[in-house]
């Protein structure tokens, strides 16, 4: 079973992450969120702290290996700043880790080396379509065999920082399998449309992308001729959106108890009334739940448990439901307030409110 201390090293790291989050994303939330995006040098200083690279071995210039508990350990430290911030500096996770998991041993030595061993870069990944029934298993862009490539058609959605891109893994239904390629994002056939505008994440910037007929050697299927297990790339973006749901939820609780408990209403504080006593323990209550299984998840995944794929779902979708609970509690318990800017926790209720439509946003 999974240990509930973190090692030394993974205290180290979450240490300075969690100085980052609250000494650099969260500051700058605010502003991020209201100019629509976040300045290039907290995304830098948030990639210089070295997660992703931490999951790369030596021999593709990283310094470590991957390990999902590491990774929602960060994943939840960093989103207890800002999710959209936490969103962007993980936006090459998309593009490496499903290069480390199901890549072959060219694709790795080609792919992975330029996108970890420099500044960050805007490499990303395109899975969500505009459809209402969306699922990733069955996926209406299409990649069909032509000759000694693939021809991708279809549109996207949600892709961070397409417009700036260098390089994306599309995912496209080939023969009824979801399966990944390695497309260039200037390349012919690719056309980004325009940002679209969201309840939240507004500091995130998230484009469609339309394929048509694009297309793509032999090569640059994820995996090579033979294709992929899609279930490790769902597994990882579930686990991390679930950690970082996590997180952001910890911090509308703190700053929900905090207010409670300084705030006086009729000569009482706020924190004394008995339906907030049982608003804020019952929060508390479901966070620390939904941590449990989160951790519990990525452990499964470290040591390939069968359970694995349906325990990350059980993770973020009760992580979904958790952070809408807790955050819209935490307008709550500010009252009139909770519904004024000044206070982060409107924006945290408008981006916990998207986590059951996160799907691929992110990866651990």
């Amino acid at each position: 079973m999974y240990s509930f201390s973190p090692t030394e090293e993974q205290q180290m790291l979450l240490d300075a992450i969690g100085r980052y989050a609250e000494n650099d994303l969260r500051p700058a939330a605010r502003e991020a969120d209201e100019e629509t995006h976040f300045p290039p040098n907290i995304i830098e200083k948030g990639w210089e702290m070295g997660v992703l690279q931490a999951s790369v071995p030596d021999e593709y210039f990283g310094f470590g290996e991957h390990s999902a508990v590491t990774g929602v350990l960060a994943a939840e430290a960093m989103a207890y700043g800002d999710l959209s911030g936490t969103l962007a500096v993980m936006v090459p996770n998309l593009f490496v880790l499903p290069l480390l998991f199901c890549g072959t041993e060219e694709q790795k030595q080609e792919h992975i080396p330029p996108v970890i061993e420099a500044e960050w870069k805007p490499y990303t990944a395109a899975l969500m379509e505009p459809k209402f029934d969306f699922d990733p298993n069955d996926l209406a862009t299409v990649a069909e065999a032509d000759g000694e490539d693939y021809v991708l058609r279809g549109e996207k959605a949600f892709v961070p920082f397409a417009a700036e891109a260098e390089k994306m893994i599309v995912y496209a239904n080939l023969d009824g399998e979801t399966q990944g390629f390695i497309v260039s994002a200037d390349g012919e056939g690719v056309e980004v449309g325009q940002r679209q505008k969201l309840l939240g994440l507004n500091a995130l910037p998230l484009f469609t992308v339309n394929l048509e007929s694009v297309r793509v050697p032999q090569r640059d299927r994820l995996g090579g001729p033979e294709g992929h297990d899609f279930a490790p790339i769902i597994d990882s973006s579930r686990a991390a959106l679930a950690a970082m749901a996590v997180g952001m939820s910890k911090a509308a609780f703190d700053y929900a108890v905090e207010y409670a408990k300084d705030r006086e209403v009729f000569g009482v504080k706020v924190a004394q009334k008995q339906a907030i006593a049982f608003m804020i323990a019952e929060m508390g209550t479901e966070i620390e739940a939904i941590r449990m299984l989160v951790w519990e998840a990525a452990w499964m995944l470290d040591n390939g448990q069968r359970e694995a794929s349906k325990t990350a779902y059980l993770a973020l979708t009760g992580a979904a439901n958790m952070a809408m609970m807790v955050t819209d509690r935490a307008v709550q318990i500010l009252g009139g307030h909770g519904y004024i800017r000044e206070h982060p926790v409107e924006l945290w209720m408008r981006n916990g409110r998207g986590f059951a439509t996160f799907s691929g946003l992110a990866m651990v």
